[in-house]
């Protein structure tokens, strides 16, 4: 006799072993409360570019807001509880977006790509919650003479730099202040899945979206100061899964450095609140 899939638990493939533990359930099917992990570090820069260019990169029912600012966030997380103690690394890009379906009408910060360096939370995140995933070594910062140089690559073709330098760590009275209520809806996503056999089409196709509270993360420090960003130009035999996403990432002009900090958190959250726009 075949197995049968238990309702309301988790599965992923190959699912002939049964429900599948991760950061949203645990091997016993408990949810983890994530307050005392993952810890991290952040290191962010925002630059202003064409409201045109990011236009273009709009999937369905959205459109940039306000000014064109794209924001470039380098994370490195350590002690994550699902993954038993282990820890990874992120490289996100995002941009101020509005989301107007038939029934949501939301503004938020659409998530263009997240780079992370262990295959785990890549392929989990874009199965269950539609995060746009890819592979690739984030190696811990080089920190040296007070500047910060986060990098990214790919069977050693570099494709990204990030530097922080001048940084001045925020009193514990600007660093209160600083920490303000959201003032957005959440991260947008678009979760896309192919669908075999019948190539252009899609077994999933529809926008998902992070509600923006997390309530058990917690800024613990905060620096702010001067940085530079940079996605280096690849040729096909450089990347020859992601060039087309590097190149379009380093086609944008960057008439401007808008924003450069550096902040250590403690706390997350599991994600369950991922919900599909509509």
């Amino acid at each position: 006799m075949s197995y049968q899939f238990i309702p309301g638990k988790i599965y992923r493939m190959p699912t002939h072993f049964g429900p599948a533990p991760g950061p949203r359930q645990r091997f016993n099917g408990e949810r983890y409360d994530v307050k005392s992990d993952p810890k991290g570090r952040e290191f962010t820069v925002s630059f202003l570019t064409n409201k045109e260019q990011l236009e273009a990169m709009c999937p369905p029912g959205f459109e940039p807001i306000g000014e064109p600012v794209v924001t470039v966030n380098a994370m490195y997380l350590k002690e994550v509880e699902w993954l038993a103690g282990y820890g990874y690394n992120l490289l996100g890009v995002s941009f101020p977006a509005r989301f107007d379906g038939k029934e949501d009408h939301l503004t938020g910060d659409l998530l263009l790509v997240l780079w992370e360096n262990v295959a785990d939370p890549m392929h989990i995140g874009r199965e269950e919650i539609g995060y746009a995933k890819l592979y690739c070594d984030l190696p811990e910062p080089r920190i040296c003479n007070g500047t910060i140089h986060c990098t990214a690559s790919w069977k050693g073709f570099r494709f990204f730099d990030l530097k922080l330098n001048n940084m001045v760590q925020l009193s514990d009275e600007e660093l209160k202040a600083s920490q303000v209520a959201p003032s957005n809806d959440g991260v947008f996503h678009y979760k896309y899945i192919p669908k075999t056999e019948a190539w252009g089409e899609a077994d999933a196709s529809y926008p998902v979206m992070t509600p923006a509270a997390w309530p058990n993360k917690i800024v613990e420090k905060k620096w702010t100061g001067d940085g530079t960003i940079k996605f280096n130009h690849a040729e096909w035999e450089d990347l020859p899964t992601q060039c087309h996403v590097v190149n379009g990432l380093a086609d944008l002009e960057i008439k401007e450095i808008r924003s450069a900090t550096a902040i250590q958190t403690i706390g997350g959250k599991d994600l369950y609140d991922q919900r599909i726009l509509r």
